[in-house]
């Protein structure tokens, strides 16, 4: 393997958890060394298993997704480029994964979207619905909210589901999700305005309001 500006010196395990996500990817690249593997799985195993029991509401499917993730990024390590943003290149191998454990199962996701995460551009769904509503309905508790979140977010096509889910729920950027979905980052901000749309549209054909009386 050439010696790349990003690829990580000769170090001891405990050492590992100071590279970054690339240099873990390179080294396994070119040394398949356990420890190394092992560093990727410990660095992910919380947030992505979290993301795919929420994704596919089950916790042995999300185990087993979680799992399959990791076998297939172990399949196609050669085929990493140096450069290559590695967590989106994860929650896609992982998110493609769910899709198909879910199709077999005959089962649709479901998901929570009242979590606040550090890294999401526009907070949470929750929040962004409660300062569209009209002042009576906002006094609606947050679990009649969340409950109404959920199906409604269920409800919207597939195409737009999974951008609502990337961004609002695993916090992921924009350019993230694009890199996931693979399309053009236009599409995924055009995808999530129009399900934002749609989701307006939804709560107040859902809810009424006493005001416009």
């Amino acid at each position: 393997m050439s010696k790349g500006a990003t690829e990580p010196p000769s170090a001891s395990p405990r050492a590992l958890a100071d590279f970054s996500d690339e240099q873990l990817v390179l080294r396994y690249r070119g040394s398949r060394e356990h420890d190394v593997f092992r560093e990727l799985v410990h660095r992910y195993e919380r947030a992505l298993y979290s993301y795919l029991y929420r994704y596919t509401h089950d916790a042995s499917l999300a185990e087993e997704v979680f799992q399959s993730t990791f076998l297939r990024l172990h399949q196609k390590i050669d085929s990493y480029e140096q450069g290559r943003p590695v967590r989106p290149w994860i929650y896609s191998i992982a998110i493609h994964l769910a899709i198909d454990a879910l199709r077999k199962a005959g089962r649709r996701h479901t998901v929570s979207l009242d979590v606040q995460h550090d890294e999401t551009e526009a907070g949470t769904l929750l929040d962004l619905l409660h300062d569209a509503m009209p002042q009576p309905l906002r006094q609606l508790s947050d679990e009649e909210r969340a409950d109404w979140a959920r199906q409604a977010v269920k409800d919207l096509p597939d195409y737009l589901r999974q951008v609502v889910l990337l961004i609002y729920f695993q916090g992921l950027k924009y350019q993230e999700a694009a890199e996931i979905l693979k399309v053009p980052l236009g599409t995924v901000k055009s995808r999530m305005h129009m399900a934002l749309v749609k989701l307006h549209s939804a709560w107040r054909k859902s809810h009424h309001d006493p005001e416009e009386e």
